[in-house]
């Protein structure tokens, strides 16, 4: 086999996967034991009258099993069809280390009554700092309910969710940005083992009492994958693996060529765009945080709808400019329905759109087992050699 340095190059292999972060399509099986009872991330938007997504539903979105959406059966530009999570967990970590090949038999720890004293002290010892809150909470509520108290005293705020998580807010004039991502950096040293989370956050906001509101320097640290992932074996093969958003943070930097963060989903889909015009072989590999960040995590279905609204029109753009040898897939890490009753992740099924050229149109993938399918299917699609979780869809869908 020639190297991808030089076949993928010589032939123009790319693959653009975007994941829509939080757009779950319907309740797993196993959903209630994750306290979700019937999500549907996408239903809740569709409920919405500023959803307007024609190019997702000319992709055959709204044709997926049993989304439960009224919608004119047209015949579909991709394949599509929805994968399930076969991880232990709802998160943003365990979702794209399936993507990628990992499954996670063990969940992550989580902590609903707070982390216990041992860790608090450790972590308050090493920073020299206090602590204010070590409870789940919404993001936006606990920087309103202790801000001021952070502010007057310099304590830190750390929280948690449903999620496994160990979040530190901080205002930027008490605490800058960079020393903030040092404590986090401490608190990723202390939470090991047993007490090992997927992720610290650095949760930065600015404003006065009643309000404060959270800036775009939140930072992941993330664990590291436990081993190999799709990306460190196209890496390996020569390719280019380009991750946009927080994808560096998600994966610790490991598997990847070129690393660009961004401030919100429309940078996101400015770099991903930019990639259709450049010289390259491999993968782009973009995540859009809004939907679920400023979204789903708000229970803000509006806000949802708008912005789901504004990558449709976008990808109308981007799939006008795709080369014939581009492949484009479509898919999210996990749900965040912002009808819930809570705040957190859900457990969901995720669609799965591919689209391109080489690609089937209005083929019905039926249910997927696993998230490890995509990653399967990248590196067939990009001819690597490939024994990581997952099975290829590639002769699937690929047209003769």
């Amino acid at each position: 086999m020639v190297k991808a340095s030089e076949e993928g190059k010589k032939t123009n292999l790319r693959v653009h996967l975007i994941i829509l972060d939080g757009l779950g399509i319907g309740a797993l099986p196993d959903a209630s034991f994750y306290n979700d009872i019937n999500p549907n991330t996408l239903k809740s938007l569709s409920q919405s009258v500023n959803l307007r997504i024609p190019n997702l539903i000319n992709m055959g979105i709204y044709k997926i099993p049993d989304i439960n959406i009224p919608a004119t059966q047209n015949k579909a530009i991709a394949a599509y069809g929805k994968a399930a999570e076969r991880s232990k967990g709802k998160d943003t970590t365990t979702g794209h280390w399936e993507i990628t090949g990992l499954i996670s038999e063990t969940p992550f720890p989580t902590y609903p009554s707070g982390f216990p004293k041992a860790i608090i002290d450790l972590f308050e010892k090493q920073t020299e700092r206090k602590v204010l809150c070590n409870l789940p909470f919404s993001g936006t509520a606990v920087i309103e309910e202790y801000g001021l108290c952070h502010m007057q005293t310099g304590d830190l705020i750390v929280y948690t969710s449903a999620d496994s998580v160990f979040q530190i807010a901080a205002h930027e004039d008490v605490i800058p940005v960079e020393e903030l991502y040092r404590y986090c950096e401490i608190a990723r040293k202390i939470l090991v083992g047993t007490h090992a989370v997927a992720r610290v956050i650095a949760r930065p906001f600015i404003g006065i009492p009643g309000n404060f509101s959270r800036t775009a320097k939140r930072r992941d640290f993330s664990l590291k994958p436990p081993s190999e992932t799709l990306l460190d074996i196209l890496k390996r093969a020569g390719y280019d693996v380009i991750g946009i958003g927080k994808i560096e943070d998600i994966f610790v930097g490991q598997g990847l060529t070129k690393s660009i963060h961004t401030i919100s989903n429309q940078d996101g889909m400015k770099n991903a765009m930019q990639y259709l015009e450049k010289d390259f072989a491999g993968l782009v590999f973009t995540n859009l945080v809004d939907f679920d960040m400023l979204y789903g995590h708000r229970n803000d279905v509006e806000g949802y709808a708008r912005a789901l609204s504004e990558f449709d029109t976008w990808l109308g753009s981007f799939i006008s400019k795709m080369e014939n040898d581009d492949i484009l897939i479509i898919t999210a890490d996990h749900g965040c329905d912002p009808k819930s009753p809570s705040t957190d992740h859900s457990r969901e099924y995720v669609p799965l759109l591919f689209f391109g050229d080489k690609i089937k149109k209005d083929f019905p993938l039926g249910i997927i087992p696993s998230f490890s399918y995509i990653g399967a299917t990248i590196a067939d699609i990009l001819k690597v050699k490939y024994s990581l979780s997952g099975v290829s869809l590639l002769p699937l869908i690929k047209r003769i």
